[in-house]
């Protein structure tokens, strides 16, 4: 029998993965039959994530079997696409969410940035956001747009990788974690990347100027291994975030410039919505940006729409 070896997931779907060993060389194998149908302690299937540790052993005639999963210390998952009931998990053990935005070319939208983080915040996962291209518009209007973001405690990159600005501060921010790069097509995650780890040889896509949106160049999550320690996972560009699970009195902790008045409404099943005596709507305008109240209301009513169809 051969010996089990313990490696990470880097790359794959349905029944083929390709998992890193402990020697660095990458092999391609399929789970055990047996272990497919185990199941998880949220009573879903198990199925695996980029990023999930798994054990591995040699099946003979060049194939390998996952035998074993490891327990996730962590879990980025979206719902399924199209609508579709169920979720998906789209990385495992992640240390960071880091999002990635333009300045311009294609415009930022701050509602899809406030659906990325809320889903980090939802999964207790870290997040920052970076922002390339800040020579079409200059950093300083860059820093006045994403302040609402800073004041709400998170780290804020501006970068443009054309005239290679801040990128060293984004290098630090990947060292030694594993972090999910993610954000809208077209802003330029494989170019930073790239830029920072020129071996990583990701593919460049190309904004249509036609319509002001990226062309999708990655069409799987990959776990890229950094030379300085840590790993990347790319994604796709997601256009469907789901806050899968979510109850919404859960939702107003995902924000946290909401957290220093949560519970001191005057009711106690304050929604928020217009009630006397609203703690949180005082805040609005102050502490709490007129945006990020609105994105709150309409992620508010998703998640309370799909609380019902469960």
């Amino acid at each position: 029998m051969s010996a089990s070896l313990e490696g990470l997931v880097t790359e794959g779907t349905g029944g083929q993965w390709r998992v890193l060993g402990p020697d660095g060389s990458t092999v391609v194998a399929s789970m055990r039959g047996r272990l497919k149908q185990g199941r998880e302690d949220d009573g879903g299937i198990h199925k695996l994530a980029v990023g999930d540790r798994v054990t591995f052993e040699d099946a003979g005639a060049g194939a390998w079997t996952i035998t074993a999963i490891h327990p996730r210390r962590s879990r980025l998952a979206r719902r399924e696409p199209g609508g579709r009931h169920g979720e998906r998990v789209i990385a495992a053990n992640v240390d960071q969410v880091v999002a990635v935005f333009a300045a311009a070319n294609p415009e930022p939208h701050e509602r899809m940035l406030d659906r990325f983080l809320v889903s980090a915040e939802a999964n207790d996962i870290t997040a920052r956001v970076v922002v390339n291209k800040a020579e079409l518009v200059g950093e300083a209007a860059v820093r006045a747009r994403f302040a609402p973001y800073v004041n709400a405690g998170y780290a804020l990159d501006v970068v443009s990788v054309k005239e290679r600005m801040g990128l060293e501060a984004v290098h630090d921010a990947l060292m030694g974690r594993v972090s999910v790069v993610t954000g809208p097509s077209g802003v330029g995650k494989s170019s930073l990347l790239n830029a920072m780890y020129p071996g990583l040889q990701l593919r460049v896509g190309e904004v249509s100027e036609s319509v002001n949106k990226g062309r999708h160049t990655t069409v799987g999550g990959f776990l890229h291994p950094l030379p300085d320690g840590g790993a990347i996972i790319d994604t796709p560009g997601l256009r469907e975030v789901g806050l899968w699970g979510m109850e919404p009195r859960e939702l107003e902790h995902c924000f946290p410039e909401f957290r220093s008045v949560l519970g001191t409404c005057k009711f106690a099943d304050c929604a928020h919505q217009g009630e006397p005596g609203c703690a949180l709507m005082a805040l609005v305008g102050h502490t709490v940006t007129a945006a990020r109240f609105d994105s709150f209301q309409h992620l508010r009513a998703e998640v309370a729409a799909a609380t019902g169809r469960r």
